[in-house]
């Protein structure tokens, strides 16, 4: 089923005209009419996750390659970062919880890591990423999980004094880059960096709001690269002096 279709019919199922999912939705009804009729050239994937998340749909956009290898290399990745965080973060004395979902009044999704500390009741939104793809983006998704961070905290039985939050980035020369070119806005809404975060993370007697790149180098990671590298050619010289490239 097409995605204009799918909201079209939840829409009409829940008896609600298109101008009140567009309000809902912060945009024109002249918009969301466009991406109901399947008209999606010039439509942004923020605001067709707004229209979705107005009618309570979960949109999932699927990247395929080789079969499931894609999913295996990015999952695995993904779940390397996991792990050598959660031993960094248990060691300093953390309770951790992976992968917590959450759905408050429309609002849904998933944190990546979410830490209690029971003796300074601290609470920690993490959010983990392979590759730093829209800066943006991700800044909107921490403000809206520090804001329903208490109360996702409240149910598990935890009450914080005070609620931080991280965005820990695999270290790569590409997320370093990226990370560059907005290093003013990421910087005003993610002060503190890794080295502040780790030692914070020892005594959390405050907020903080960090971000910071993880390095390959715990004992967790097997070997395997958290960011995605490119392979880099190298020329050689073979004996009878005739350049070759591995």
């Amino acid at each position: 089923m097409g995605l204009g279709l799918a909201l079209r019919r939840v829409r009409l199922r829940r008896d609600e005209r298109q101008a009140d999912v567009a309000a809902r939705a912060g945009m024109s009804q002249a918009t969301y009419s466009e991406i109901e009729r399947g008209n999606l050239g010039g439509v942004t994937i923020q605001k067709l996750r707004r229209a979705c998340e107005a009618l309570e749909i979960r949109l999932e956009l699927t990247a395929r390659w080789r079969g499931g290898d894609l999913d295996r290399l990015i999952h695995g990745r993904h779940a390397a970062m996991t792990s050598e965080l959660a031993r960094r973060l248990s060691d300093q004395g953390w309770d951790l919880a992976p992968e917590v979902s959450f759905n408050s009044y429309g609002e849904r999704g998933f944190i990546d890591l979410l830490g209690w500390h029971p003796h300074w009741r601290a609470l920690l939104v993490v959010e983990l990423k392979t590759e730093l793809v829209d800066p943006q983006e991700l800044l909107g998704v921490m403000d809206r999980r520090l804001r329903l961070a208490r109360k996702i905290g409240v149910e598990r039985g935890w009450d914080p004094a005070t609620i931080s939050a991280w965005v820990v980035v695999a270290d790569s020369r590409m997320n370093r880059r990226h990370a560059a070119a907005v290093r003013p806005l990421l910087r005003a809404s993610l002060p503190e960096d890794g080295r502040a975060a780790r030692a914070w993370a020892r005594r959390p007697d405050r907020r903080q709001l960090a971000l910071w790149f993880l390095p390959d180098n715990g004992p967790t990671s097997g070997g395997r690269h958290l960011a995605p590298r490119k392979r880099v050619r190298h020329a050689g010289v073979r004996r009878d002096g005739a350049r070759d490239v591995d």
